[in-house]
Protein backbone atom coordinates (compact mmCIF):
# COMPACT_ATOMS: atom_id res chain seq x y z
CA UNK A 1 0.00 0.00 0.00
CA UNK A 2 1.05 3.16 -0.90
CA UNK A 3 2.42 5.43 2.04
CA UNK A 4 3.13 9.05 1.97
CA UNK A 5 5.40 9.26 4.52
CA UNK A 6 8.18 6.02 3.58
CA UNK A 7 7.76 8.34 0.52
CA UNK A 8 8.96 11.38 2.11
CA UNK A 9 11.62 10.03 4.74
CA UNK A 10 13.02 8.44 0.83
CA UNK A 11 13.12 11.72 -0.34
CA UNK A 12 14.81 13.15 2.98
CA UNK A 13 17.74 10.72 2.51
CA UNK A 14 18.62 12.17 -0.71
CA UNK A 15 19.92 15.46 -1.87
CA UNK A 16 17.52 18.16 -2.78
CA UNK A 17 19.52 18.97 -5.70
CA UNK A 18 22.46 16.60 -6.31
CA UNK A 19 23.32 18.17 -9.86
CA UNK A 20 24.76 21.09 -8.11
CA UNK A 21 25.77 19.51 -4.62
CA UNK A 22 29.41 19.61 -3.73
CA UNK A 23 30.48 17.10 -1.25
CA UNK A 24 31.22 18.83 1.74
CA UNK A 25 28.28 20.82 1.50
CA UNK A 26 25.61 17.92 1.00
CA UNK A 27 27.45 16.22 4.33
CA UNK A 28 26.55 19.50 5.83
CA UNK A 29 22.97 19.33 5.57
CA UNK A 30 22.66 15.87 5.10
CA UNK A 31 19.84 13.66 7.55
CA UNK A 32 23.13 12.36 9.02
CA UNK A 33 25.08 15.14 10.07
CA UNK A 34 21.82 17.02 10.75
CA UNK A 35 20.92 14.46 13.97
CA UNK A 36 24.32 14.36 14.67
CA UNK A 37 24.29 17.99 15.51
CA UNK A 38 21.15 17.90 17.37
CA UNK A 39 23.04 14.85 19.22
CA UNK A 40 26.18 17.15 20.14
CA UNK A 41 23.47 19.89 21.50
CA UNK A 42 22.40 17.27 23.90
CA UNK A 43 25.89 16.10 24.93
CA UNK A 44 26.46 19.16 25.34
CA UNK A 45 23.36 20.22 27.70
CA UNK A 46 23.73 16.91 29.89
CA UNK A 47 27.38 17.54 30.35
CA UNK A 48 26.76 21.17 31.60
CA UNK A 49 24.08 20.02 33.77
CA UNK A 50 25.86 17.21 35.42
CA UNK A 51 28.91 19.69 35.77
CA UNK A 52 26.74 21.74 37.91
CA UNK A 53 25.15 18.76 39.49
CA UNK A 54 21.43 18.80 38.29
CA UNK A 55 21.79 15.44 36.12
CA UNK A 56 23.91 12.73 37.71
CA UNK A 57 27.22 12.19 36.36
CA UNK A 58 27.56 8.64 35.71
CA UNK A 59 24.14 9.07 33.87
CA UNK A 60 25.94 11.94 31.66
CA UNK A 61 29.13 9.69 31.04
CA UNK A 62 26.70 6.98 29.86
CA UNK A 63 24.96 9.07 27.35
CA UNK A 64 27.62 10.13 25.98
CA UNK A 65 29.47 6.79 25.48
CA UNK A 66 26.38 4.95 24.14
CA UNK A 67 24.32 7.52 22.61
CA UNK A 68 24.19 6.81 18.74
CA UNK A 69 22.11 8.43 15.70
CA UNK A 70 20.10 5.80 13.44
CA UNK A 71 18.64 7.89 10.71
CA UNK A 72 16.31 5.00 9.46
CA UNK A 73 15.09 4.50 13.50
CA UNK A 74 14.80 7.71 13.64
CA UNK A 75 12.31 8.23 10.25
CA UNK A 76 10.30 5.03 11.07
CA UNK A 77 9.46 6.68 14.40
CA UNK A 78 8.79 9.99 12.71
CA UNK A 79 6.30 8.37 10.19
CA UNK A 80 4.18 7.04 13.74
CA UNK A 81 4.84 9.94 16.26
CA UNK A 82 4.95 12.78 13.36
CA UNK A 83 7.25 14.72 15.19
CA UNK A 84 10.82 14.55 14.63
CA UNK A 85 12.16 15.44 18.08
CA UNK A 86 10.52 13.27 19.76
CA UNK A 87 11.40 10.52 17.18
CA UNK A 88 14.84 11.51 17.67
CA UNK A 89 14.71 10.98 21.27
CA UNK A 90 13.12 7.85 20.88
CA UNK A 91 15.85 6.78 18.95
CA UNK A 92 18.69 7.62 20.91
CA UNK A 93 16.90 6.68 24.40
CA UNK A 94 16.68 3.66 22.85
CA UNK A 95 20.66 3.53 21.52
CA UNK A 96 21.92 4.21 24.86
CA UNK A 97 20.04 0.53 26.68
CA UNK A 98 20.50 2.17 29.97
CA UNK A 99 16.34 3.50 31.25
CA UNK A 100 18.10 5.51 34.46
CA UNK A 101 20.37 7.36 32.13
CA UNK A 102 18.41 7.72 29.13
CA UNK A 103 15.39 9.53 31.42
CA UNK A 104 17.90 12.79 31.70
CA UNK A 105 18.52 12.83 27.66
CA UNK A 106 16.79 16.24 26.53
CA UNK A 107 16.19 16.81 30.54
CA UNK A 108 15.11 20.71 30.94
CA UNK A 109 14.68 20.98 26.84
CA UNK A 110 11.68 22.12 24.50
CA UNK A 111 12.65 20.67 20.79
CA UNK A 112 13.53 24.18 19.35
CA UNK A 113 16.60 24.65 22.11
CA UNK A 114 17.70 21.45 20.04
CA UNK A 115 16.97 22.38 16.23
CA UNK A 116 17.78 26.01 16.39
CA UNK A 117 21.13 26.18 18.45
CA UNK A 118 21.89 22.60 16.19
CA UNK A 119 20.83 24.45 13.08
CA UNK A 120 23.18 27.39 13.90
CA UNK A 121 25.82 24.77 14.16
CA UNK A 122 24.90 23.13 10.72
CA UNK A 123 24.83 27.25 8.85
CA UNK A 124 28.48 27.79 10.68
CA UNK A 125 30.09 24.64 9.17
CA UNK A 126 27.74 25.86 5.87
CA UNK A 127 29.20 29.07 6.38
CA UNK A 128 32.84 28.30 6.51
CA UNK A 129 32.77 26.65 3.24
CA UNK A 130 31.71 29.48 1.45
CA UNK A 131 33.72 32.03 2.84
CA UNK A 132 36.75 29.53 1.61
CA UNK A 133 35.08 29.72 -1.87
CA UNK A 134 34.87 33.78 -1.47
CA UNK A 135 38.05 33.75 -0.46
CA UNK A 136 39.25 31.65 -3.24
CA UNK A 137 37.12 33.48 -5.98
CA UNK A 138 39.00 36.66 -4.46
CA UNK A 139 42.59 35.19 -5.45
CA UNK A 140 42.02 34.27 -8.94
CA UNK A 141 40.52 37.75 -9.55
CA UNK A 142 43.01 39.18 -8.11
CA UNK A 143 45.64 37.10 -10.43
CA UNK A 144 43.29 38.14 -13.37
CA UNK A 145 43.13 41.91 -12.90
CA UNK A 146 46.84 41.87 -12.83
CA UNK A 147 47.15 39.89 -15.94
CA UNK A 148 44.83 42.45 -18.22
CA UNK A 149 45.53 45.60 -15.76
CA UNK A 150 46.93 47.51 -18.98
CA UNK A 151 44.83 45.56 -21.71
CA UNK A 152 42.78 48.25 -23.20
CA UNK A 153 39.01 47.72 -23.65
CA UNK A 154 36.33 49.77 -25.01
CA UNK A 155 34.00 50.40 -22.34
CA UNK A 156 29.99 50.23 -22.66
CA UNK A 157 26.93 51.55 -21.40
CA UNK A 158 23.74 50.75 -22.30
CA UNK A 159 25.48 48.30 -24.44
CA UNK A 160 27.17 51.72 -26.76
CA UNK A 161 30.60 52.30 -27.02
CA UNK A 162 31.63 54.96 -24.54
CA UNK A 163 35.37 55.49 -23.22
CA UNK A 164 38.05 53.37 -23.40
CA UNK A 165 38.91 51.10 -20.16
CA UNK A 166 40.86 48.34 -19.42
CA UNK A 167 39.55 44.84 -18.71
CA UNK A 168 41.75 44.21 -15.49
CA UNK A 169 39.81 47.15 -14.60
CA UNK A 170 36.97 45.46 -15.16
CA UNK A 171 38.21 43.11 -13.21
CA UNK A 172 39.32 44.86 -10.49
CA UNK A 173 35.58 46.15 -10.24
CA UNK A 174 34.35 42.57 -9.90
CA UNK A 175 37.45 41.68 -7.15
CA UNK A 176 36.15 45.16 -5.23
CA UNK A 177 32.79 43.90 -5.05
CA UNK A 178 33.44 40.41 -3.81
CA UNK A 179 35.56 41.96 -0.72
CA UNK A 180 32.30 43.67 0.28
CA UNK A 181 30.42 40.31 -0.09
CA UNK A 182 32.94 39.05 1.68
CA UNK A 183 32.17 41.40 4.81
CA UNK A 184 28.57 41.06 4.91
CA UNK A 185 28.77 37.02 4.41
CA UNK A 186 31.06 37.68 7.74
CA UNK A 187 28.76 39.45 9.95
CA UNK A 188 25.75 37.77 8.71
CA UNK A 189 27.71 34.16 9.66
CA UNK A 190 27.98 36.05 13.05
CA UNK A 191 24.51 36.77 13.38
CA UNK A 192 24.05 33.20 13.18
CA UNK A 193 26.31 32.15 15.53
CA UNK A 194 23.74 31.81 18.16
CA UNK A 195 22.07 29.13 20.24
CA UNK A 196 19.12 29.34 23.05
CA UNK A 197 17.99 26.50 25.49
CA UNK A 198 16.00 28.75 27.23
CA UNK A 199 12.21 26.50 26.88
CA UNK A 200 9.36 27.01 25.28
CA UNK A 201 8.82 30.43 25.76
CA UNK A 202 12.01 31.95 26.30
CA UNK A 203 11.79 32.23 29.68
CA UNK A 204 14.25 29.84 30.63
CA UNK A 205 12.43 28.67 33.87
CA UNK A 206 13.70 25.60 33.81
CA UNK A 207 17.61 25.77 33.26
CA UNK A 208 17.78 29.67 33.67
CA UNK A 209 20.25 31.70 32.13
CA UNK A 210 23.52 30.99 32.94
CA UNK A 211 23.33 27.10 32.56
CA UNK A 212 22.03 28.31 28.62
CA UNK A 213 24.85 30.49 28.29
CA UNK A 214 27.64 27.70 29.75
CA UNK A 215 25.48 25.02 27.08
CA UNK A 216 25.97 27.82 24.39
CA UNK A 217 29.56 28.62 24.98
CA UNK A 218 30.40 24.47 24.84
CA UNK A 219 29.01 24.21 21.61
CA UNK A 220 30.91 27.72 20.24
CA UNK A 221 28.11 29.68 20.22
CA UNK A 222 26.77 32.40 21.57
CA UNK A 223 23.14 32.73 23.73
CA UNK A 224 20.62 34.55 21.86
CA UNK A 225 20.32 37.86 24.42
CA UNK A 226 16.90 37.03 24.23
CA UNK A 227 14.22 34.25 22.21
CA UNK A 228 11.13 33.05 22.24
CA UNK A 229 10.50 29.00 21.27
CA UNK A 230 12.74 30.09 18.78
CA UNK A 231 15.78 32.16 17.75
CA UNK A 232 14.06 35.41 15.63
CA UNK A 233 14.39 35.06 12.03
CA UNK A 234 15.55 38.33 11.43
CA UNK A 235 19.19 36.71 11.39
CA UNK A 236 18.35 34.22 9.30
CA UNK A 237 16.65 37.00 6.62
CA UNK A 238 20.11 38.90 6.73
CA UNK A 239 21.55 35.76 6.50
CA UNK A 240 19.64 34.91 2.93
CA UNK A 241 20.39 38.33 1.86
CA UNK A 242 24.60 38.14 2.19
CA UNK A 243 23.80 34.79 0.14
CA UNK A 244 21.46 36.58 -2.47
CA UNK A 245 24.23 39.12 -3.05
CA UNK A 246 26.64 37.13 -3.39
CA UNK A 247 24.16 35.20 -6.15
CA UNK A 248 23.84 38.29 -7.54
CA UNK A 249 27.21 39.66 -7.93
CA UNK A 250 28.02 35.95 -9.60
CA UNK A 251 25.32 36.38 -11.80
CA UNK A 252 26.45 40.02 -12.62
CA UNK A 253 29.96 38.71 -13.88
CA UNK A 254 28.19 35.48 -15.65
CA UNK A 255 26.02 38.16 -17.65
CA UNK A 256 28.89 40.31 -18.96
CA UNK A 257 31.20 37.12 -19.76
CA UNK A 258 27.95 35.95 -21.58
CA UNK A 259 27.91 39.69 -23.62
CA UNK A 260 31.88 39.31 -24.12
CA UNK A 261 31.07 35.63 -26.05
CA UNK A 262 28.79 37.21 -28.21
CA UNK A 263 30.28 36.22 -31.75
CA UNK A 264 30.02 40.06 -32.42
CA UNK A 265 32.06 40.46 -29.37
CA UNK A 266 34.58 37.88 -28.94
CA UNK A 267 36.45 39.68 -26.54
CA UNK A 268 36.57 36.80 -23.62
CA UNK A 269 34.79 33.54 -23.66
CA UNK A 270 34.46 30.70 -20.86
CA UNK A 271 36.26 27.71 -21.01
CA UNK A 272 35.34 24.92 -23.60
CA UNK A 273 36.32 21.29 -22.81
CA UNK A 274 37.66 18.96 -25.33
CA UNK A 275 34.92 16.69 -25.39
CA UNK A 276 32.57 19.46 -24.89
CA UNK A 277 29.42 19.97 -26.98
CA UNK A 278 27.75 23.25 -27.60
CA UNK A 279 25.09 21.90 -29.48
CA UNK A 280 22.92 18.75 -30.72
CA UNK A 281 22.54 20.28 -33.83
CA UNK A 282 25.32 22.76 -35.05
CA UNK A 283 28.82 21.65 -34.26
CA UNK A 284 30.00 25.03 -34.29
CA UNK A 285 28.47 25.95 -31.15
CA UNK A 286 30.83 27.35 -28.32
CA UNK A 287 28.02 28.53 -26.16
CA UNK A 288 28.70 30.08 -22.64
CA UNK A 289 26.26 27.39 -20.63
CA UNK A 290 27.99 27.91 -17.19
CA UNK A 291 27.89 31.64 -17.03
CA UNK A 292 24.02 30.92 -18.48
CA UNK A 293 23.80 28.66 -15.49
CA UNK A 294 25.16 31.25 -13.09
CA UNK A 295 22.31 33.05 -14.17
CA UNK A 296 19.41 31.13 -13.68
CA UNK A 297 20.90 29.80 -10.33
CA UNK A 298 21.25 33.18 -8.52
CA UNK A 299 17.27 33.81 -9.31
CA UNK A 300 16.66 30.63 -6.89
CA UNK A 301 18.80 32.32 -4.23
CA UNK A 302 17.17 35.34 -4.67
CA UNK A 303 14.03 33.77 -4.41
CA UNK A 304 14.88 32.40 -0.91
CA UNK A 305 15.72 35.65 0.27
CA UNK A 306 12.06 36.59 0.04
CA UNK A 307 11.21 33.32 1.70
CA UNK A 308 13.54 33.99 4.40
CA UNK A 309 11.61 37.81 5.01
CA UNK A 310 8.28 35.88 4.92
CA UNK A 311 9.52 33.55 7.96
CA UNK A 312 10.30 36.93 10.16
CA UNK A 313 6.51 37.11 11.50
CA UNK A 314 5.06 34.09 13.71
CA UNK A 315 2.40 33.97 15.97
CA UNK A 316 3.11 35.44 19.42
CA UNK A 317 6.10 33.47 21.07
CA UNK A 318 6.74 30.61 17.90
CA UNK A 319 4.64 28.81 15.18
CA UNK A 320 5.50 26.07 12.85
CA UNK A 321 5.34 28.33 9.47
CA UNK A 322 9.15 28.69 9.01
CA UNK A 323 10.28 25.03 9.70
CA UNK A 324 9.38 23.58 6.37
CA UNK A 325 10.47 26.42 4.52
CA UNK A 326 13.71 26.45 6.29
CA UNK A 327 14.26 22.97 5.56
CA UNK A 328 14.18 23.75 1.88
CA UNK A 329 15.98 27.27 1.55
CA UNK A 330 19.13 26.87 4.00
CA UNK A 331 20.41 23.76 2.37
CA UNK A 332 19.27 25.17 -0.83
CA UNK A 333 20.68 28.21 -1.15
CA UNK A 334 24.24 27.82 0.55
CA UNK A 335 24.74 24.49 -1.28
CA UNK A 336 23.40 26.73 -4.56
CA UNK A 337 26.23 29.26 -3.75
CA UNK A 338 28.97 26.96 -2.89
CA UNK A 339 28.39 25.51 -6.23
CA UNK A 340 28.13 29.11 -8.13
CA UNK A 341 31.65 30.26 -6.28
CA UNK A 342 33.03 26.69 -7.36
CA UNK A 343 32.00 27.35 -11.05
CA UNK A 344 32.76 31.19 -11.02
CA UNK A 345 36.50 30.43 -9.86
CA UNK A 346 37.12 27.54 -12.42
CA UNK A 347 35.35 30.40 -15.31
CA UNK A 348 37.51 33.38 -14.42
CA UNK A 349 40.71 31.08 -13.88
CA UNK A 350 40.35 29.52 -17.03
CA UNK A 351 38.54 32.27 -18.91
CA UNK A 352 40.35 32.73 -22.65
CA UNK A 353 40.89 36.45 -23.08
CA UNK A 354 41.44 37.63 -26.81
CA UNK A 355 43.03 41.67 -26.39
CA UNK A 356 43.81 41.93 -30.01
CA UNK A 357 39.96 41.67 -30.39
CA UNK A 358 39.28 44.11 -27.87
CA UNK A 359 41.20 46.85 -29.27
CA UNK A 360 40.06 46.09 -32.42
CA UNK A 361 36.55 46.35 -30.99
CA UNK A 362 37.79 50.11 -29.43
CA UNK A 363 38.84 51.44 -32.22
CA UNK A 364 35.94 50.29 -34.63
CA UNK A 365 34.15 53.25 -34.05
CA UNK A 366 37.42 55.45 -35.94
CA UNK A 367 38.00 57.69 -32.56
CA UNK A 368 34.24 58.17 -31.74
CA UNK A 369 35.01 57.40 -28.29
CA UNK A 370 37.26 60.38 -27.73
CA UNK A 371 34.38 62.45 -28.34
CA UNK A 372 34.06 62.95 -24.50
CA UNK A 373 37.71 64.06 -24.13
CA UNK A 374 37.49 66.27 -27.34
CA UNK A 375 34.39 68.30 -25.60
CA UNK A 376 35.93 68.66 -22.41
CA UNK A 377 39.75 69.90 -23.96
CA UNK A 378 37.64 72.44 -25.98
CA UNK A 379 35.78 74.00 -23.11
CA UNK A 380 39.18 74.21 -21.25
CA UNK A 381 40.98 75.80 -24.21
CA UNK A 382 38.22 78.67 -23.86
CA UNK A 383 34.90 77.12 -26.59
CA UNK A 384 31.54 77.73 -25.07
CA UNK A 385 30.29 74.83 -23.50
CA UNK A 386 27.02 74.52 -25.92
CA UNK A 387 28.93 75.35 -28.96
CA UNK A 388 31.20 73.04 -28.23
CA UNK A 389 29.03 69.64 -27.71
CA UNK A 390 27.54 71.24 -30.64
CA UNK A 391 30.55 70.80 -32.67
CA UNK A 392 31.55 67.62 -31.93
CA UNK A 393 28.35 66.58 -31.80
CA UNK A 394 27.73 66.99 -35.43
CA UNK A 395 30.74 65.61 -36.24
CA UNK A 396 30.27 62.55 -34.34
CA UNK A 397 26.96 61.95 -35.73
CA UNK A 398 27.99 62.08 -39.60
CA UNK A 399 31.27 60.10 -38.91
CA UNK A 400 29.03 57.56 -37.12
CA UNK A 401 26.59 57.38 -39.93
CA UNK A 402 28.80 57.20 -42.55
CA UNK A 403 31.79 55.08 -40.82
CA UNK A 404 34.63 58.06 -41.19
CA UNK A 405 37.38 58.79 -39.36
CA UNK A 406 36.08 61.23 -36.64
CA UNK A 407 39.74 62.57 -35.97
CA UNK A 408 40.30 63.77 -39.50
CA UNK A 409 36.45 64.83 -39.79
CA UNK A 410 37.12 67.46 -36.68
CA UNK A 411 40.59 68.24 -37.52
CA UNK A 412 38.83 69.71 -40.67
CA UNK A 413 36.29 71.50 -38.82
CA UNK A 414 37.47 75.32 -38.32
CA UNK A 415 35.59 75.94 -35.33
CA UNK A 416 37.45 73.09 -33.40
CA UNK A 417 40.83 74.19 -34.95
CA UNK A 418 40.32 77.28 -33.84
CA UNK A 419 40.75 75.98 -30.46
CA UNK A 420 43.34 72.95 -30.90
CA UNK A 421 46.12 72.64 -32.87
CA UNK A 422 47.05 69.36 -34.81
CA UNK A 423 49.17 68.38 -31.71
CA UNK A 424 46.56 69.31 -29.33
CA UNK A 425 44.32 67.13 -31.31
CA UNK A 426 46.59 63.89 -30.96
CA UNK A 427 46.47 64.68 -27.63
CA UNK A 428 42.99 64.35 -27.29
CA UNK A 429 42.85 61.03 -29.09
CA UNK A 430 45.66 59.48 -27.22
CA UNK A 431 44.36 56.07 -25.65
CA UNK A 432 46.76 56.19 -22.87
CA UNK A 433 45.98 59.43 -21.85
CA UNK A 434 42.67 57.80 -21.42
CA UNK A 435 44.21 55.06 -18.84
CA UNK A 436 46.85 57.14 -16.84
CA UNK A 437 44.97 56.56 -13.67
CA UNK A 438 44.71 52.59 -14.11
CA UNK A 439 47.65 52.14 -11.73
CA UNK A 440 46.22 54.37 -9.05
CA UNK A 441 42.83 52.61 -9.44
CA UNK A 442 44.36 49.23 -8.45
CA UNK A 443 46.79 50.58 -6.22
CA UNK A 444 43.23 51.96 -4.27
CA UNK A 445 42.01 48.17 -5.06
CA UNK A 446 44.24 46.19 -4.38
CA UNK A 447 46.71 48.15 -2.39
CA UNK A 448 49.77 49.63 -2.82
CA UNK A 449 52.02 46.08 -3.66
CA UNK A 450 52.94 44.07 -6.68
CA UNK A 451 50.55 41.51 -7.88
CA UNK A 452 50.76 38.81 -5.26
CA UNK A 453 53.35 40.41 -2.59
CA UNK A 454 50.22 40.50 0.06
CA UNK A 455 47.86 37.75 0.31
CA UNK A 456 44.22 38.04 -0.92
CA UNK A 457 43.14 35.94 2.28
CA UNK A 458 44.39 37.84 4.81
CA UNK A 459 43.66 41.30 3.75
CA UNK A 460 39.95 39.91 2.76
CA UNK A 461 38.03 41.53 4.97
CA UNK A 462 39.80 45.03 4.49
CA UNK A 463 38.30 46.13 0.96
Amino acid sequence: MWNFWDCWFALEETELIPRYTREEMGHVWSDANKYAKWLEVELAATETLAEAGQVPKEAAAAIRARAKVNVARINELESRVKHDVIAFTMAVGESIGDPAAARWLHYGMTSNDVVDTAQALQVGDASKLIERGLVLFAEVLDVRAHEFRHTPQIGRTHGVHAEPITFGLKIANWFAENQRNIGRFRAAAEQMAVGKISGAVGNASHLGTEMEERICKKLGLQAAPVASQVIQRDRHAQYLSALALIAATLERIALEIRHLQRTEVREAEEPFGGDQRGSSAMPHKRNPVSSEQISGLARLVRSNMLAAFENIALWHERDISHSSVERVILPDSTILVDYMLSKMTAIIGQMRVFPERMLRNLESTHGLVYSGQLLQDLVEKGMPRDDAYKAVQENAMAAWESEGNFQERVAADTRIAKYLDPKALAHTFDLQRQLRYVDAIFDRVFGAHPAGEKSVAGSAGKH
